[in-house]
């Protein structure tokens, strides 16, 4: 047999290997088994699976002359160069020991099984000092072809005769030699193709999952509702390929969106044995028949569903579910989004708690401000009134109606919201009696765009930002100056701005506003560090004020509320339980 001869049949083997590794490699199912990140498990499953292929390598080699001209090479040096030493040494020793078994006495036997040893300890070896080229297959090319050349010294220096070894050599070097070489580089390529695609997967699944999270976020803050619940399925639906998706409880659909709607109704008791079933087991399902999915309609479109619970507390509290039909299909990728999204909508459900009682306590908080009073602005109203009573008795009774209104507003309002109009109705009422006592050292503009006085606001939201302004902006300058309120809407929130031409405060007291220090700590009544915590309590971090001063230049400090859906949400999670 000439080398060439030789070459194209072991051409023909080598194409078939190849074409087993690259299909077994595409199967998902095997990609998760050999590819699962699990240490010492995961080697040895490279090691048996690369250690294998070197054997098939051996089998779909030719033989020649009293020895087998082979692929074993193209396995085990890509083996060395995916899993480091440890699988490299391991796989040629599995491929190496039973080409030496297989052919015991043979004059090659144990040149072959101890090169094909070397091989993959050395690829093993180089993929540690080649770190980001482990799969390059220019690297596993050069190995290949030094590696198989070596091989063949070896050869020719411990079989005997050696008359008959270069005879051999002289066939089977050059179809060895570069069939192993470009079918290792093959190998690296096929496998760098799976992991790029998998992890292109994943970064598809995280970012999906990512963008739903973030687009449902808002509306399950509180809660799985039927209305959260039906804000979420129709973000879903819109964003994946699927049929349908339904958000239940422990035992009613909340909402159905897609294929099935006419049948799989929101507000029905769940009645699918599927869904029956995960709700009891707590175990994901991927349901690939119609017939599976158990639902007792003639004609449901519904040919598969990924049904996923969701837990809180530890318990299952609803599920997940994404249909497909004929049309579209679900696949492995659609169960991993709904496995995360999931995950994702479990924890959301989890920090509803910690939120719930943040706004718990942002209410007690209120009630208990409501009832105390700055004794000083007290002492200070009642002596200014009785100044005017000697002098003006219409202007006293004037400021003792303000005065009574700012207290009412103070000892009896516990509503968790009121109106922007009612806010300043206090405002106005606490500006009258201050402007009474500093005469015109004290100037106000007001500026409300109209439709913001129904905006929902906290108590206490407003006022104090203004007491800040008089007491500490404007009473320290002897010529006093102006306060400016402006109101308005934009972007669908409310925005406030108080300003004043006052004293300014410097960066650090600024600091110590935002420095989560309590009520009993704060110079300023109330204190903008109150209206500051409160607002995030309610609303969350984005709403927290912002404030803009510098000393003997004045301050501006600017606050936003979200519109009424917010507080619609607020109610349905019964945050106004005693």
């Amino acid at each position: 047999m000439t080398a060439s001869d030789l070459f194209f049949r072991l051409a023909e083997n080598f194409g078939l290997i190849v074409g087993a590794a690259f299909l077994l490699l595409s199967w998902s199912a095997f990609q998760k088994i050999l590819f699962k990140k699990s240490n010492e498990s995961e080697k040895l499953l490279l090691i048996l699976f690369f250690g294998t292929f070197g054997i098939i390598g051996t089998y779909m080699g030719v033989p020649i002359y009293g020895a087998i001209a082979n692929l074993r090479a193209i396995a085990v040096i890509a083996g060395g160069l995916v899993g480091g030493p440890i699988v490299g040494i391991g796989a040629g020793s599995i491929a190496g020991a039973h080409r030496f078994l297989i052919d015991m006495g043979g004059f090659t036997s144990l040149p072959c099984g101890l090169s094909t040893f070397l091989e993959g300890m050395a690829a093993g070896l180089i993929s540690v000092r080649l770190k980001n080229g482990i799969l390059n297959w220019k690297a596993a090319v050069l190995i290949g072809v030094v590696g198989e050349t070596v091989h063949m010294l070896i050869t020719l220096g411990m079989a005997k005769p050696y008359a008959e070894a270069w005879t051999l050599i002289k066939v089977i070097a050059i179809p060895m030699i570069t069939l192993n070489s470009i079918g290792a580089g093959l190998f690296v390529q096929i496998i760098r193709s799976v992991l790029k695609d998998r992890e292109k997967i994943g970064s598809i699944q995280a970012q999906k999952a990512l963008n739903i999270a973030n687009r449902t976020v808002s509306h399950l803050r509180f809660g799985l509702t039927p209305e959260s619940a039906a804000a979420t399925a129709r973000i879903i639906y819109d964003t994946i390929s699927v049929a349908a998706v339904s958000l239940t409880d422990d035992t009613h659909i909340l909402t159905f969106v897609g294929a099935g709607n006419d049948h799989h109704q929101a507000g029905q008791t769940i009645k699918t044995k599927s869904g029956i079933e995960v709700l009891a087991t707590g175990e994901p399902a991927f349901l690939k028949s119609g017939g599976r999915i158990g639902c007792s309609v003639a004609g449901c479109p519904l040919m598969s569903a990924i049904i996923i619970p969701l837990r809180k507390g530890g318990q299952v509290i609803g599920t997940l579910k994404l249909y497909g039909d004929d049309d579209t299909h679900l696949n492995t990728v659609d169960f991993q989004i709904a496995l995360g999204l999931a995950d994702l909508f479990s924890t959301q459900l989890e920090l509803e708690d910690v939120q719930l009682n943040a706004q718990l306590l942002a209410q007690a908080e209120i009630r208990r401000l409501q009832s105390q009073i700055n004794p000083h602005f007290l002492f200070n109203s009642l002596n200014t009134i009785g100044s005017f009573c000697r002098t003006n008795s219409n202007k006293a009774r004037e400021l003792i109606y303000e005065l009574a209104n700012y207290l009412r507003t103070n000892f009896q309002d516990d509503r968790t919201f009121i109106k922007v109009a009612e806010e300043l109705e206090q405002v106005k009422s606490y500006l009258s009696i201050e402007q009474a006592r500093f005469g015109d050292r004290i100037r106000v503009s007001m500026a409300i765009e109209s439709g913001a006085e129904e905006w929902l606001v906290p108590p206490l939201t407003i006022q104090p930002l203004v007491e800040n302004a008089v007491k500490h902006g404007l009473s320290g300058k002897e010529n006093g100056g102006q306060v400016r309120i402006a109101v308005s809407r934009n972007d669908g929130k409310l925005h406030v701005l108080v300003q004043d031409d006052g004293v300014g405060m410097a960066p650090e007291y600024i600091e110590k506003i935002f420095s989560k220090i309590g009520l009993e700590n704060s110079n300023g009544g109330i204190g903008l560090n109150n209206v500051n915590q409160r607002l995030e309590r309610i609303y969350g971090p984005h709403y927290k004020i912002r404030i803009d001063s510098q000393p003997e230049q004045g301050t501006s400090v600017h606050l936003k509320v979200p519109d009424r859906r917010f507080v619609k949400q607020f109610q349905q999670a019964n945050v106004f339980s005693n």
